[in-house]
């Protein structure tokens, strides 16, 4: 059998590692940042995506981390209700939550923190690499799991185009009983009117809040020092005379942990594998937020290629069809979120109404 070798220690690599160590395949990961390196955003989950989660974690010690969702809010900067629609088994958790549920499955012998890869080339069709300390890696396989800006891709696609999507988010969760005592367990979002400006507010436990606002990059800036304060003064230069429930949020919060997402795509995506490298999650094909299907999609890649290396063929045969059932899929995801982006562009008056901020294929 393989021995793989996976690279990123976030969502898509923790994911691949619990697939792997449920069905006995030997690996081993490679995560360049410390363990206790947390920090984020929150993940919405469809109902597909608790599925394949549920396989690989103790489902209920999830459920003890986050909040299922009854109903999608749409609201005008105001407070006034644009519509409504009832939401079927979605599921919000914070990053830090999800990352230390799938650690809990991977052996600590099997990852290393603080280590940094370098991909040399190719020989023999294999990949030449080699980590911190100019030794190198021994592995039949690569998973590169190393996210959006996936460095191991840029080298490999040296001709692919990454460009910034006209949207960032500022995203914090926060502590605050209070705040979290007021709110039900509804997905809340605001629009400004103009459109290009939302604030979202998410309840994660009876004193968690998660809360995040979109912007268009080409109307509203950030101070690029990206300290607490600029961020502070971001948000209450934009959201302070919002309903109150927002100002009661932004000025309630501590800003120390704010998490600046800029986000970007592949103009055209690039083949999920090269040689004995294969890519999953981001790396392979970065999701626009507005998607909310991050998370699941990794979950399905490491489902469908774990699956695949079971079945013993060829690594050419085995990759080509991971990325011909997986592509597919992915491509709807893209469109829908490009759509949903759009959308979010446009004055609140010229958006489609009922539309829900969650792809589905």
């Amino acid at each position: 059998m393989y021995k793989v070798a996976i690279i990123g220690a976030g969502v898509s690599g923790l994911s691949m590692a619990n697939y792997l160590e449920k069905n006995n395949i030997d690996y081993h990961i490679y995560e360049r940042r410390t363990q206790n390196d947390l920090k984020g955003h929150g993940f919405i989950l469809p109902k597909e995506g608790i599925e394949f989660l549920s396989s690989i974690v103790n489902i209920d010690e999830l459920y003890k981390k986050g909040q299922f969702l009854k109903k999608y809010l749409h609201y005008h900067q105001s407070g006034e209700v644009l519509s409504e629609k009832e939401l079927d088994d979605v599921f919000v958790v914070s990053r830090s939550a999800l990352i230390e549920i799938l650690a809990q499955g991977v052996p600590s012998d099997k990852i290393s923190y603080e280590t940094t890869v370098t991909l040399n080339g190719f020989s023999d069709g294999k990949a030449d690499i080699t980590i911190n300390d100019g030794g190198p890696l021994d592995a039949d396989i690569i998973v590169a799991s190393d996210g959006s800006r996936s460095r191991i891709r840029r080298n490999i696609f040296e001709d692919e185009k990454m460009k910034a999507v006209l949207e960032n988010e500022v995203v914090n969760i926060i502590e605050n009983e209070e705040i979290a005592g007021k709110l039900e367990s509804n997905f809340l979002k605001f629009h400004h009117e103009d459109g290009g400006l939302t604030f979202g507010v998410l309840k994660l436990s009876s004193t968690k809040v998660l809360w995040y606002c979109q912007f268009d990059i080409t109307r509203f800036f950030i101070n690029e020092d990206y300290t607490p304060d600029c961020i502070r003064q971001f948000i209450v230069d934009h959201f302070g005379d919002w309903n109150p429930l927002v100002t009661s949020i932004i000025n309630d919060s501590s800003y120390e942990n704010a998490h600046i997402w800029r986000v970007y795509e592949l103009e055209k995506l690039n083949p999920f594998y090269h040689e004995n490298v294969v890519f999953i999650g981001d790396a392979a094909h970065p999701l626009i937020p507005f998607t909310s299907q991050g998370v699941t999609s990794a979950l399905k890649d490491s489902f469908v290629l774990t699956n695949l290396l079971l079945e013993g063929n060829s690594l050419t045969e085995t990759f080509k069809t991971y990325e011909e059932v997986r592509k597919a899929e992915i491509e709807i995801h893209i469109s829908n979120g490009r759509a949903l982006l759009n959308q979010f562009l446009l004055p609140l008056c010229e958006q489609q109404k009922n539309t829900l901020p969650i792809s589905y294929k």
